[in-house]
């Protein structure tokens, strides 16, 4: 329990709208008061999603831009955009977010760069991802399975991934028909080498658990309203702050320490 434990919060998603809970973070002024009240709770990253003009989901780096900007000037948390492409985007799309942005950290699912799935694009994604780490950006190579993180490590083991200690997202369930278990994170353990990072994020009630067993095994977490919008026992939450002031509560309790955004800065050699 010597390394503190980092929540990230996750605070709207691609896909939820007010329909789901009215508390879900949609415009600019929104996502600033949010992440400052996370912030407060004990949140050290923000994993950032924008809307258009529409409420739909975008990976418009204007838009990303001023919204990191707020908020930079609102808190000091870590800033960590998505690049998720859901259906919409292309991977030329993904690559714009951080060669226009270059922030502090940034997500990646390696899957959906890597399309079509052939040698031009693979070495286009190689080449894309020493870019990224040549501008200082932190990225978080997202799995949703043990075997996509099987195939992570291959690819790390080959020498293309410029990390020397990548930094994974397990994501436990779907937000239909894929129920979250803690138990669940144990299949992924034997694929993840020796001195990784990783954390964990759950869809459902048992969001809680599972991040709280990520963290008793050596993980960190990741809550918010992206992946699940209520308690265990299926009352709706007030809203993200109040996930993550859960956790933080109950890793103090279990002895642990609570990453602030300094501490993940130094954590990931970022530079403040």
């Amino acid at each position: 329990m010597s390394v503190p434990v980092a929540i990230t919060v996750a605070p709207n998603g691609a896909r939820r709208g007010k329909g789901d809970h009215a508390a879900i973070p949609l415009t600019l002024d929104e996502i600033v008061t949010e992440a400052r009240a996370c912030r407060a709770a004990g949140a050290s990253i923000l994993h950032l999603h924008v809307r258009d003009a529409d409420g739909r989901h975008s990976l418009d780096p204007a838009r990303y831009r001023d919204t990191l900007a707020a908020v930079r000037e609102a808190c000091d948390i870590v800033l960590q955009p998505t690049t998720e492409r859901v259906g919409i985007f292309s991977p030329a799309d993904m690559m714009r977010v951080q060669r226009e942005l270059a922030p502090e950290m940034i997500t990646f699912n390696l899957q959906e760069l890597l399309d079509p799935d052939d040698a031009g694009q693979t070495a286009t994604v190689r080449g894309f991802l020493a870019d990224t780490a040549a501008a200082g950006t932190v990225p978080q190579y997202i799995v949703y399975s043990p075997e996509q993180l099987a195939v992570l490590r291959r690819w790390w083991e080959d020498g293309w991934l410029p990390q020397a200690e990548p930094y994974v997202l397990i994501v436990l369930g779907r937000y239909a028909g894929s129920v979250s278990r803690p138990a669940d994170i144990l299949n992924y353990l034997p694929f993840l080498p020796q001195g990784w990072r990783w954390g964990v994020c759950a869809f459902g009630g048992e969001e809680l658990a599972c991040v709280v067993q990520a963290a008793l095994a050596g993980g960190h977490c990741r809550v918010g309203f992206e992946n699940n919008l209520v308690a265990a026992d299926g009352t709706p939450l007030a809203g993200n702050a109040e996930q993550v002031g859960r956790l933080a509560g109950i890793l103090v309790q279990l002895g642990f320490s609570v990453a602030d955004p300094a501490a993940v800065r130094r954590m990931f050699g970022i530079a403040p």
